[in-house]
């Protein structure tokens, strides 16, 4: 029978507010192990390795994707994998953080003996404090939850939540310490936007040589707009015999001058100009030349060095087509 859309919503809450309880009860149990927890993984001088089977092995995933993402280099290893041959990824300079609800899984104990004959500081996550896994780890992180969201009481649900979170504040507080910043984010994420945002220099995608348009300031009005054209930035540079930058003439600047009813054939460059124009340097970040952009409602930007000369021009529109908006 078709289910009443009332009760589908009550249902969406019941769920809702079981996990929001599972994770608000995280917050009394970050204590003295949860410290010690982040000065094994702050030590390590290999890489976290993050241990789980089903559904925990899923949450292990996210975590160890996480740590590795915010400054703390980790992988996932499936337990059932390492029992055949995948064990040899873990050396002695890592650290185990190893996830069981009961804390009784098979696989995950199988290899307790292996991991403790390599020394290696091992941090539990279980939902069960007297069990097997937490007893033996150097460290137990209590994730335990009054009761699954599930109605079965069977899917791992607001478990599974509640050590994703307590994961991610691990992760977080290793970042903090780490002083780990957005430009070491981005760093980890160069193909998102971010990266782009962070990473991507005006060196990268300025007009150089042949392709910067270029006129002196004695240039006829009209050749100045066929170096416009020929460029198809919207701009032209006006630079002087060293390439040293003198302003810049734009279709704002024409505008200006058919108001005035200046003849293009006759008038030079220079007398039309704008004198004062806006630059920025080689290697700054392209979101910053984007910045100035939309600050000054300016469509092209001369970039300029130290020593006044022009070195590549930028256009918004490759800007936005390099994913820095």
């Amino acid at each position: 029978m078709p289910i009443h859309p009332d009760k589908l919503q009550k249902l969406a809450h019941r769920v809702l507010a079981i996990e929001a309880e599972a994770v608000s009860q995280l917050a009394a149990r970050i204590d003295a192990r949860f410290v010690r927890a982040c000065q094994l993984m702050l030590a390590c001088a290999g890489r976290i390795v993050v241990l789980g089977i089903g559904k925990s092995g899923h949450i292990g995933g996210k975590i160890a994707a996480t740590l590795a993402s915010t400054g703390t280099p980790a992988f996932f290893v499936h337990p059932a994998e390492a029992s055949h041959g995948d064990m040899g990824m873990i050396t002695a300079q890592d650290v185990v953080v190893a996830l069981s609800n009961s804390g009784e899984t098979d696989e995950i104990l199988t290899l307790l003996p292996l991991i403790k004959r390599l020394d290696v500081p091992l941090i539990a996550l279980t939902g069960n404090p007297a069990s097997t896994l937490a007893t033996m780890a150097d460290v137990h992180l209590d994730v335990s939850v009054v009761q699954e969201a599930c109605p079965l009481g069977l899917a791992p649900t607001a478990s599974t939540t509640a050590t994703l979170a307590m994961g991610d504040a691990l992760a977080v507080a290793l970042l903090e310490a780490r002083g780990f910043t957005a430009e070491d984010f981005a760093r980890s994420h160069p193909g998102g936007r971010l990266g782009r945002r962070l990473l991507l220099l005006t060196d990268d995608v300025m007009h150089t040589g042949e392709r910067m348009p270029c006129s002196a300031p004695d240039d006829l009005l009209k050749d100045a707009l066929l170096e416009m054209s020929r460029k198809g930035l919207g701009t032209t540079v006006v630079v002087d015999g060293e390439q040293r930058v003198l302003g810049v003439f734009t279709d704002g600047d024409l505008r200006r001058a058919l108001d005035r009813q200046v003849d293009v054939h006759t008038a030079r460059v220079a007398e039309v100009m704008t004198r004062d124009c806006k630059t920025i340097t080689p290697g700054a970040l392209a979101a910053e030349a984007l910045q100035k952009m939309q600050q000054y409602k300016i469509n092209a930007l001369p970039v300029v060095n130290s020593a006044g000369k022009l070195t590549g021009v930028l256009n918004m529109h490759d800007l936005l087509r390099a994913g820095v908006l």
